[in-house]
């Protein structure tokens, strides 16, 4: 187990006095690893951080004489250029630095960031337009940002999609199954908002100055490259569609198909089992026909005590 320099107990102590919950610290063979999440400061209103970002630090053994290694990671609200910039001027930091303690500094780094960038950078994934000021939406739990109105009709159609789906179930599965439940459309974690009050809300305001939408060049290329994809996985047989013509991906067979003539029957009674004739159990005198319809691939015997499909009633 490495020895740790004394001075690093008591930055920690002091990180743990100022953080108090926030702050985690963990051991990798006796060097300290430290991680905190970090929130943008905006005093005791908790609701208006629409950001954060975790900051690891892992100690080295010769600690503050050498340098930290230091990762961002589960940024919220954050996009790549503005994690770059946090990144470069946190190294720009441990260069001119080593030889002292730094972790409340690099803290405090990231804090400043975040507050300056306290809006949320990237595209709002259910319309892809971004956030710019002068729009209203709504950060989750989770931390992920979506326009308010954009947000709206995402519930609104999810709750509807999951009612018209409810309605197809027999009366013994609706029973069974569980109330609708709001959530996220990033990460599925459960949500809970008004959505008349969302509603309210006006649409994104790059979706109100946006062109109309026109065919260009590029989008042309694109469709034909997909087109040409799809035709390749069409040809491999990568793709099932309802309009497939060729033999049956899958049919149904049971173990006696599978068998071969075993060697040691004789002639007689490789005969007499040729001329056996096996009773069916069709009504219409016609011949015994390998199953083809729609589930083909299910066992016909399905579970013991239960009657399979394309059994005998």
């Amino acid at each position: 187990m490495a020895s740790v320099d004394m001075r690093v107990y008591d930055e920690i102590e002091a990180l743990e006095a100022i953080l108090i919950e926030d702050l985690a610290v963990k051991h990798d063979d006796g060097v300290p690893i430290i991680e905190t999440v970090v929130h943008p400061s905006t005093g005791d209103q908790i609701d208006l951080q629409y950001v954060c970002v975790t900051l690891v630090v892992k100690l080295t053994p010769d600690y503050p004489e050498s340098s930290p290694e230091v990762f961002l990671k589960n940024s919220r609200g954050l996009d790549d250029s503005l994690l770059s910039d946090i990144d470069l001027k946190i190294k720009e930091k441990l260069d001119r630095h080593v030889g002292n303690p730094i972790v409340f500094e690099l803290i405090e780094i990231v804090r400043e960031y975040l507050t300056k960038w306290n809006l949320p950078s990237g595209q709002c994934v259910i319309c892809l337009h971004g956030f710019v000021k002068g729009d209203v939406f709504i950060k989750t739990p989770c931390y992920h940002h979506f326009h308010s109105n954009c947000l709206a009709k995402h519930l609104i159609n999810s709750e509807k999609y999951y009612m018209e789906e409810y309605e197809k179930l027999p009366n013994w599965q609706r029973a069974q199954s569980l109330p609708y439940q709001q959530t996220c459309p990033v990460c599925r974690c459960a949500i809970s908002f008004d959505v008349k009050t969302l509603e309210e809300a006006p649409p994104p305001i790059e979706s109100i100055n946006a062109p109309p939408f026109r065919l260009t060049a590029e989008l042309k290329a694109l469709q034909a490259r997909m087109s040409a994809m799809l035709a390749r996985q069409v040809e491999r047989g990568g793709v099932v569609g309802s309009g497939d013509d060729g033999p049956p991906l899958l049919t149904i067979s049971t173990a006696a198909d599978n068998e071969e003539p075993r060697s040691s029957t004789s002639g007689a009674q490789r005969e007499t089992n040729s001329d056996r004739v096996v009773p069916s159990t069709s009504t219409d005198n016609t011949p015994d026909q390998p199953y083809r319809g729609p589930y083909r691939g299910f066992n016909r015997r399905a579970k013991p005590g239960r009657r399979g499909r394309g059994a005998a009633r």
